[in-house]
């Protein structure tokens, strides 16, 4: 079996987790590094949260490291510790990607929304005008309220079970993208009229959850999503299909989301 082969010049490349027993970064980028002949390595940095300030200083210090990728919990800490901030970076105050430039200074963005739209248009789904209905306010929903907007879909609800959440994420969304209704909604809003259905809650990661929206209640047209990817076929994703309708699958938000954080830490993988 190939193994990558180390050397003082390589590149390293680290994800940043608490814990670090689930992370899939390293399975995704170095057979990647290694089929396209790129000399670097990604490697998991388990940091606790009140260790992160040192490990950071640690970091910036090892001119061997390129960049990061960034998850729970801390994406909003490392984001508050960079030297600059992308667009998505700033509209959510978190980042799930990090830079080293060549004077050490840290530059951070965050992917979740562009890789979550990049995921559902490659599926053949077209934002365009269409009305969305996103279950949840929080996490990786924030930077996707704003990336559908940004596609151009025509009206975005955002059902919350903190109604204020969902309010306040609306007022920023539409002060950005003005093109698009924007508008909070209580959880349990009903989900009729829409061309697409997203849940961004938990709902789902564990048997026994029960279904964030009542899918008897959706048009027959409407296309059912998913970010949750483990496990792949959420019991909201089997019950769209029984029901008849499209659905999307989680684990395309995170292939797009490689290939765009790749990019960004300086280690672009072909297509």
């Amino acid at each position: 079996m190939p193994t990558l082969t180390i050397t003082g010049k390589t590149t390293v490349y680290g994800i940043l987790a608490h814990p670090i027993d689930h992370v899939r970064a390293p399975t995704v980028f170095n057979p990647q590094f290694e089929t396209h002949g790129i000399d670097a390595v990604m490697v998991p940095f388990h940091v606790h949260p009140d260790d992160l300030p040192a490990a950071v200083a640690g970091m910036k210090a090892n001119r061997s490291l390129r960049g990061l990728c960034v998850t729970v919990p801390h994406k909003v800490a490392i984001a508050e510790m960079c030297d600059e901030l992308g667009a998505g970076a700033k509209r959510v105050g978190a980042a799930n990607a990090v830079l080293f430039d060549a004077d050490r200074r840290m530059i951070g963005d965050n992917f979740d929304g562009q890789g979550y739209v990049a995921g559902v248009k490659a599926g053949g789904f077209d934002f365009t005008g269409k009305d969305v209905l996103q279950l949840g306010a929080g996490g990786a929903g924030m930077a996707i309220a704003f990336a559908v907007a940004e596609a151009g879909a025509a009206s975005l609800s955002i059902a919350n079970r903190t109604v204020a959440k969902a309010d306040e994420l609306a007022s920023r969304v539409h002060k950005l993208f003005p093109g698009c209704a924007v508008r909070g909604l209580p959880a349990d809003a009903d989900p009729a009229g829409y061309d697409l259905v997203i849940n961004t809650t938990s709902l789902g990661l564990h048997d026994g959850d029960p279904l964030p929206v009542d899918i008897a209640r959706l048009d027959a047209a409407t296309v059912v999503s998913e970010i949750i990817m483990i496990p792949e076929e959420t019991a909201l994703l089997k019950a769209a299909k029984a029901g008849g309708h499209a659905v999307h699958y989680g684990r395309p938000m995170l292939d797009e989301q490689i290939k765009l954080i790749a990019a960004f830490i300086g280690c672009p993988i072909p297509a």
